[in-house]
Protein backbone atom coordinates (compact mmCIF):
# COMPACT_ATOMS: atom_id res chain seq x y z
CA UNK A 1 0.00 0.00 0.00
CA UNK A 2 1.43 3.49 -1.25
CA UNK A 3 1.85 6.36 1.26
CA UNK A 4 0.15 9.29 1.02
CA UNK A 5 2.50 12.07 -0.30
CA UNK A 6 3.03 15.32 1.88
CA UNK A 7 1.48 18.69 0.09
CA UNK A 8 4.82 19.13 -0.96
CA UNK A 9 5.24 15.70 -3.12
CA UNK A 10 1.85 16.26 -4.39
CA UNK A 11 2.47 19.57 -5.46
CA UNK A 12 5.82 18.80 -7.25
CA UNK A 13 4.05 16.06 -8.83
CA UNK A 14 1.24 18.02 -9.48
CA UNK A 15 3.22 19.62 -12.41
CA UNK A 16 3.32 16.84 -14.33
CA UNK A 17 0.43 15.23 -13.15
CA UNK A 18 -1.73 17.67 -12.71
CA UNK A 19 -4.02 15.05 -11.04
CA UNK A 20 -1.90 14.56 -8.32
CA UNK A 21 -2.70 17.97 -6.62
CA UNK A 22 -5.88 16.45 -5.08
CA UNK A 23 -4.37 14.92 -1.98
CA UNK A 24 -3.67 18.93 -0.61
CA UNK A 25 -7.30 19.63 -1.84
CA UNK A 26 -8.94 16.56 0.16
CA UNK A 27 -6.32 17.28 3.00
CA UNK A 28 -6.81 21.05 3.56
CA UNK A 29 -10.55 21.91 1.92
CA UNK A 30 -12.30 21.75 5.27
CA UNK A 31 -9.79 24.26 7.16
CA UNK A 32 -9.62 26.51 4.52
CA UNK A 33 -13.17 26.99 4.55
CA UNK A 34 -14.15 27.11 7.92
CA UNK A 35 -11.36 29.70 8.41
CA UNK A 36 -13.10 31.44 5.59
CA UNK A 37 -16.60 30.89 6.55
CA UNK A 38 -15.48 32.67 10.04
CA UNK A 39 -14.02 35.17 8.48
CA UNK A 40 -16.52 36.61 5.55
CA UNK A 41 -19.82 34.35 6.52
CA UNK A 42 -20.32 30.67 5.34
CA UNK A 43 -21.69 31.70 1.80
CA UNK A 44 -18.78 34.14 0.61
CA UNK A 45 -16.53 31.36 2.74
CA UNK A 46 -17.61 28.59 0.13
CA UNK A 47 -16.86 30.56 -3.12
CA UNK A 48 -13.74 31.59 -1.55
CA UNK A 49 -12.59 28.67 -0.23
CA UNK A 50 -12.65 26.89 -3.92
CA UNK A 51 -10.64 30.12 -5.26
CA UNK A 52 -8.05 29.40 -3.30
CA UNK A 53 -7.53 25.70 -4.67
CA UNK A 54 -8.12 27.09 -8.04
CA UNK A 55 -5.39 29.68 -7.41
CA UNK A 56 -2.47 27.55 -5.23
CA UNK A 57 -3.27 25.08 -8.53
CA UNK A 58 -2.62 27.50 -11.06
CA UNK A 59 0.68 28.99 -9.10
CA UNK A 60 2.02 25.51 -7.69
CA UNK A 61 5.25 26.28 -9.84
CA UNK A 62 5.41 29.02 -7.04
CA UNK A 63 5.28 26.24 -4.32
CA UNK A 64 8.96 26.35 -2.70
CA UNK A 65 10.35 22.77 -3.39
CA UNK A 66 11.69 22.38 0.18
CA UNK A 67 8.36 22.73 1.96
CA UNK A 68 6.40 19.70 2.67
CA UNK A 69 3.16 21.53 4.42
CA UNK A 70 0.97 23.88 2.54
CA UNK A 71 -1.12 25.20 5.04
CA UNK A 72 0.88 28.38 6.00
CA UNK A 73 0.78 29.11 2.06
CA UNK A 74 -2.93 28.29 1.75
CA UNK A 75 -3.66 30.40 4.40
CA UNK A 76 -1.77 33.15 2.97
CA UNK A 77 -3.78 32.95 -0.13
CA UNK A 78 -7.07 32.69 2.04
CA UNK A 79 -6.23 35.30 4.13
CA UNK A 80 -5.77 37.70 1.04
CA UNK A 81 -9.06 36.69 -0.61
CA UNK A 82 -10.68 37.51 2.95
CA UNK A 83 -8.67 41.15 2.62
CA UNK A 84 -10.32 41.74 -0.86
CA UNK A 85 -13.68 40.62 0.13
CA UNK A 86 -13.69 43.09 2.92
CA UNK A 87 -12.62 46.15 0.46
CA UNK A 88 -15.80 45.06 -1.49
CA UNK A 89 -17.92 45.20 1.08
CA UNK A 90 -16.56 48.54 2.46
CA UNK A 91 -16.78 50.09 -0.82
CA UNK A 92 -20.39 48.61 -1.19
CA UNK A 93 -20.93 49.53 2.18
CA UNK A 94 -20.19 53.12 3.21
CA UNK A 95 -22.33 53.67 5.44
CA UNK A 96 -21.11 50.76 7.78
CA UNK A 97 -24.39 48.94 7.82
CA UNK A 98 -22.67 46.07 7.71
CA UNK A 99 -20.33 45.68 10.70
CA UNK A 100 -19.00 42.44 10.46
CA UNK A 101 -18.77 42.35 6.57
CA UNK A 102 -17.08 45.92 6.29
CA UNK A 103 -14.17 44.40 8.59
CA UNK A 104 -14.29 41.16 6.93
CA UNK A 105 -15.17 39.65 10.80
CA UNK A 106 -17.52 36.55 11.22
CA UNK A 107 -17.92 35.50 14.59
CA UNK A 108 -19.60 32.12 13.80
CA UNK A 109 -22.54 30.22 16.21
CA UNK A 110 -19.86 27.88 17.44
CA UNK A 111 -18.25 31.19 18.43
CA UNK A 112 -20.83 32.79 19.79
CA UNK A 113 -21.40 30.24 22.32
CA UNK A 114 -18.35 30.30 23.67
CA UNK A 115 -18.18 33.31 24.61
CA UNK A 116 -21.73 34.60 25.12
CA UNK A 117 -22.03 36.19 22.02
CA UNK A 118 -25.23 37.63 22.65
CA UNK A 119 -23.69 40.29 25.46
CA UNK A 120 -20.10 40.87 23.69
CA UNK A 121 -20.06 40.33 19.98
CA UNK A 122 -20.91 43.64 19.03
CA UNK A 123 -17.42 44.16 21.39
CA UNK A 124 -15.74 41.99 20.09
CA UNK A 125 -16.04 43.19 16.33
CA UNK A 126 -15.55 46.84 17.32
CA UNK A 127 -12.27 45.64 19.52
CA UNK A 128 -11.16 44.14 16.29
CA UNK A 129 -12.20 46.06 13.78
CA UNK A 130 -10.72 49.10 15.37
CA UNK A 131 -7.04 47.56 15.21
CA UNK A 132 -4.76 48.42 12.26
CA UNK A 133 -4.90 46.33 9.34
CA UNK A 134 -2.24 44.44 9.73
CA UNK A 135 -2.77 43.47 13.55
CA UNK A 136 -6.20 42.69 12.58
CA UNK A 137 -4.77 40.42 9.73
CA UNK A 138 -2.30 38.57 11.97
CA UNK A 139 -4.62 38.49 14.80
CA UNK A 140 -7.41 36.70 12.64
CA UNK A 141 -5.06 34.28 10.63
CA UNK A 142 -3.67 33.16 14.17
CA UNK A 143 -7.30 32.88 16.50
CA UNK A 144 -8.85 31.42 13.54
CA UNK A 145 -6.81 28.60 12.13
CA UNK A 146 -4.44 25.69 14.24
CA UNK A 147 -1.16 27.95 12.75
CA UNK A 148 1.79 28.38 14.94
CA UNK A 149 3.33 32.01 15.08
CA UNK A 150 6.18 30.32 12.51
CA UNK A 151 3.33 29.44 10.02
CA UNK A 152 1.61 32.44 10.23
CA UNK A 153 4.49 34.28 9.94
CA UNK A 154 5.13 32.03 6.56
CA UNK A 155 1.35 32.53 5.51
CA UNK A 156 1.87 36.81 5.74
CA UNK A 157 5.55 36.61 4.43
CA UNK A 158 6.83 38.51 7.59
CA UNK A 159 9.20 37.63 10.18
CA UNK A 160 7.83 35.32 13.51
CA UNK A 161 8.98 38.59 15.71
CA UNK A 162 6.52 40.35 13.25
CA UNK A 163 3.98 38.25 14.50
CA UNK A 164 4.35 38.36 17.85
CA UNK A 165 4.55 41.75 18.18
CA UNK A 166 1.69 42.43 15.92
CA UNK A 167 -0.57 40.09 18.26
CA UNK A 168 0.43 41.55 21.29
CA UNK A 169 -0.77 44.86 20.43
CA UNK A 170 -3.76 43.34 18.93
CA UNK A 171 -4.43 41.37 22.16
CA UNK A 172 -3.12 44.52 24.28
CA UNK A 173 -5.95 46.84 22.69
CA UNK A 174 -8.73 44.14 22.63
CA UNK A 175 -8.54 43.38 26.02
CA UNK A 176 -9.02 47.00 27.07
CA UNK A 177 -11.79 47.49 25.00
CA UNK A 178 -13.61 44.52 26.31
CA UNK A 179 -12.87 45.77 30.29
CA UNK A 180 -14.13 48.98 28.92
CA UNK A 181 -17.36 47.43 27.83
CA UNK A 182 -17.37 45.86 31.35
CA UNK A 183 -16.04 41.89 29.86
CA UNK A 184 -13.22 42.08 32.31
CA UNK A 185 -13.53 37.99 32.34
CA UNK A 186 -13.30 37.63 28.66
CA UNK A 187 -10.19 39.99 28.47
CA UNK A 188 -8.48 38.17 31.52
CA UNK A 189 -9.30 34.77 29.03
CA UNK A 190 -7.42 36.89 26.49
CA UNK A 191 -4.47 37.80 27.91
CA UNK A 192 -4.41 34.16 29.46
CA UNK A 193 -4.27 32.38 25.57
CA UNK A 194 -1.67 35.07 24.67
CA UNK A 195 0.57 33.99 27.40
CA UNK A 196 1.42 30.60 26.58
CA UNK A 197 1.73 30.27 22.94
CA UNK A 198 5.20 30.71 21.57
CA UNK A 199 4.83 27.31 19.04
Amino acid sequence: MQDTPSDGEAIRASLQRPEAFEPVFDRHHAAIYKYLARRVGPDAGGDLASEVFTIAFAKRHDFQPDVDDARPWLYGIASNLARRQARTWRRRNRAGQRAAGGNAVWLDPAAEDRIHAGRVRHVLIRAISELRPKERETLLLHALSDLSYREVAAALEIPIGTVRSRLARARRQVRRLLTEAGHPELAEELADEGDDDER
